[in-house]
């Protein structure tokens, strides 16, 4: 297989995707439903663009009503899920907020649960990182705060309050990374935060367990999503995903499904306390 290479481009975070050379493909000409998650009641945070719409895109496919978060930068990308969803002909609950804060996570379960009716399944997308140096002098306090904020603390903020809200038969998602197996050295508050999600997921799984609540995550590879031009040199940019085992990097709509199967009770009803990966050929493990 030959290997895929990238337009060199860069934007500044977070990044929006009509500005992205290929656009990601979420699924939207291709995912197709099998009513799944009817019935159900999900809340992504950044949810706007990436994995996050993707996995919007299908849930809503899958017969779920879907509340999703971004921040005030990707109202654009947000507008775009919300249409998606709706075209589904499920509810969107579109909710601007920063996950920086303790009180903001209550407030974002709080609204969504109302929106919704209840609440489900907690998908913990969001995420946040800068690697455009190799140096640890060049880790500044102030992305290293936002790293570990909006990567770690806001997963377990918005799972505690989440937890709250849910029955027995609701679940949590995690987004972790193959970083969290495989760090580079330009990620090192990144990749720590991930492998961070992959124990307190496991401790959590066993937590919440009794009350019938199951907690996994997915491990994608390379994606393809705005964060890379937004956080990434351009050389590594065009190299981006050259490095697995498949030669390339993959789409939003090609980590979906992983979602999609953790959330299902039908699929995966006695599935807990496990890391996923959709890597392309790299191991986690």
């Amino acid at each position: 297989m030959s290997e895929q290479s990238f337009p060199p481009q860069q934007q500044e975070p977070p990044g929006i995707t009509s500005a992205m050379d290929p656009l990601p493909d979420h699924g939207e000409s291709s995912y197709v439903g099998h009513d799944r998650l009817a019935g159900r009641r999900a809340l992504i945070t950044g949810g706007d663009s990436g994995i996050g719409r993707a996995v919007a895109i299908a849930y809503a496919r899958e017969g779920a009503d879907v509340a999703f978060t971004y921040l005030p930068e990707e109202k654009e990308d947000a507008d775009a899920t919300q249409a998606l969803v709706e075209e589904a002909g499920r509810k969107a609950v579109p909710i601007e907020a920063d996950l920086r804060e303790s009180a903001t996570c209550d407030r974002v379960v709080a609204e969504a649960t109302e929106a919704l009716g209840g609440l489900d399944i907690l998908v913990n997308n969001a995420g946040f990182q800068m690697a455009r140096s190799e140096e640890l002098a060049d880790l500044t306090d102030e992305n290293l705060d936002r790293t570990l904020k909006t990567n770690l603390y806001a997963m377990f903020w918005m799972s505690r309050a989440a937890a709250r809200q849910f029955g027995p038969g609701s679940c949590i998602i995690n987004n972790s990374s193959i970083q969290a197996f495989d760090p580079s050295t330009t990620l090192l508050d990144y990749a720590s935060t991930k492998a961070a999600i992959n124990n307190a997921t496991i401790n959590l799984a066993a937590q919440l367990g009794p009350k019938g609540i199951r907690v996994n995550a997915v491990a994608p590879g390379p994606i393809w999503t705005p964060l890379q031009p937004a956080t990434q040199t351009e050389e590594k940019v065009q190299k981006f995903g050259q490095e697995t085992p498949l030669g390339r990097a993959g789409q939003p709509a090609e980590v979906a499904p992983a979602f999609v199967f953790l959330a299902s009770e039908s699929d995966a009803s006695y599935v807990s306390g496990t890391v996923l990966g959709v890597t392309g050929g790299k191991g986690v493990f």
